[in-house]
């Protein structure tokens, strides 16, 4: 008879979450529990929740009924920012046995001794001010990428955002301990890291539970590129002020940074981002954006946007539809604004109607899908190499360039986790990009 206990994990939000979810997941492994699917029976329901928009706060709900469906009986913690911010909201929701604060979700198995139901869930949470030290974390065995932590928390204080609230001040992983993580993903076979925190670029601060910079993000670029046989490096999130133009220049250069840059824009109108406290202004933006095209005029380039933020008149909305339509980028990440509790632009006058935020928002992701063909039709004919996914999508596997085009092919498990050169050659139907093996050596 097998005594072990399943777990099951469900991660709303951002790839930083993914890591931490994958981390603390690998912790179960020496307490008698078995991983398994969340859609699966399980003794043990974990959801690490995010905080960013409403829409996240609602999934929450949907997804501890979806645990129950599964095993009305299970245990149901809640982990993550939202769990930080409004511990005692989760523990009220039906079926939520236990919710635990920012620094308390890597100790979750010493919460493991009673997996009763219980009629309140219970909290433990400590103030934001006591998450000041550091846990490294990697996701591994989810997908053919890894997403590695080597920075938390944000000392910015952006007038719609929770994120310093939920995770604490700026702090970094040591480049000793960035490195040894590096090599241990790499030694398991995996050929893609992508970097991942809640500040990148402020990366060096609190290295060493102090305030002052160790290591500039630069200097972190610089050592991960010398780590034996890691394939691919890929820059996530980057505020555009922290983007310097020695890393640009370093990646135009480098052999396993992918010329791929998400830079955090959120508004192309300046008023706004004063009144966002951003710690930039639309000119700095086009000056990164140019001075990436200059070096690698295929990069390419994601930004994020904020819709509807209060005081955005139509006026405004249009500076930056227009600001965006100029801008030599990829993608938009649209984000519709929705008020945070304890934030300033919450309590701001001039506020947008949401039905103004969904049709602003819908314009912009047309703009999006338009960029990003335009973006892929200039890369039909170059031959790339592509890191295939390992997922089985409807019949076909994915898989991705260097500079982030995402292409397609019937699904063959031969593919999976392996690269290989391509020619790419047409757009389909769904906007992926269709492609022929410059090597016949795989089994098809």
């Amino acid at each position: 008879m097998n005594g072990r206990k399943k777990v099951a994990f469900y991660t709303l939000g951002c790839k930083l979450n993914f890591s931490e979810t994958s981390t603390i997941a690998r912790s179960f492994e020496h307490e008698e529990f078995d991983r398994v699917d969340f859609s699966q029976p399980a003794d043990v329901y974990v959801i690490n929740t995010c905080s960013v928009t409403e829409n996240a706060d609602k999934r929450f709900k949907t997804i501890v009924k979806q645990a129950q469906k599964s095993n009305s009986e299970a245990f149901i913690i809640a982990i993550g920012c939202y769990a930080q911010l409004q511990p005692n909201a989760l523990a009220a929701i039906d079926g939520v046995d236990l919710v635990l604060g920012a620094t308390e979700k890597f100790k979750i198995t010493d919460y493991l001794n009673d997996l009763t139901k219980k009629q309140l869930g219970a909290v433990h949470s400590c103030a934001i001010e006591d998450a000041d030290f550091y846990v490294g974390s990697y996701s591994f065995g989810d997908r053919t990428r890894a997403f590695l932590k080597v920075q938390d928390g944000c000392d910015y204080k952006c007038t719609y955002c929770t994120i310093p609230l939920a995770r604490g001040i700026s702090r970094s992983d040591t480049l000793q301990n960035v490195l040894n993580n590096a090599r241990e993903i790499t030694q398991k076979g995996i050929k893609e890291i992508v970097l991942t925190g809640v500040n990148i670029g402020d990366y060096g601060k609190g290295e060493f539970g102090n305030k002052k910079h160790e290591h500039t993000f630069f200097e972190l670029v610089q050592a991960l590129s010398k780590v034996e046989g890691l394939e691919r490096v890929r820059i996530s999130s980057i505020e555009p002020n922290l983007l310097k133009n020695e890393t640009i220049d370093f990646v135009a250069q480098s052999d396993n940074f992918v010329p791929h840059f998400h830079i955090p824009l959120q508004s192309g109108s300046n008023q706004l981002l004063k009144l966002m406290r951003r710690r930039y202004m639309k000119e700095l933006y086009v000056d990164r954006v140019e001075h990436i095209k200059s070096k690698m005029p295929n990069a390419c380039i994601g930004v994020d946007v904020i819709v509807g933020f209060p005081g955005e008149t139509d006026d405004l909305f249009l500076e930056t539809y227009e600001f965006l339509n100029a801008l030599d980028i990829s993608y938009l990440h649209v984000f519709s604004y929705s008020e945070r509790p304890n934030t300033v632009a919450a309590q701001m006058d001039h506020k947008v109607p949401k039905e103004v935020r969904t049709k602003r928002s819908k314009m912009l992701r047309g703009l999006s899908s338009k960029k990003r063909r335009a973006f892929y039709e200039l890369q039909l004919g170059s031959v790339q190499t592509v890191l295939f996914e390992g997922e089985n999508k409807e019949g076909y596997i994915h898989g991705f360039t260097p500079n982030y085009v995402k292409v397609k092919t019937p699904w063959n498990p031969n593919l999976v986790n392996t690269t290989h050169e391509v020619s790419l050659k047409q757009i389909d139907e769904d906007g992926l990009v269709r492609f022929e093996f410059i090597s016949k050596e795989i089994t098809l």
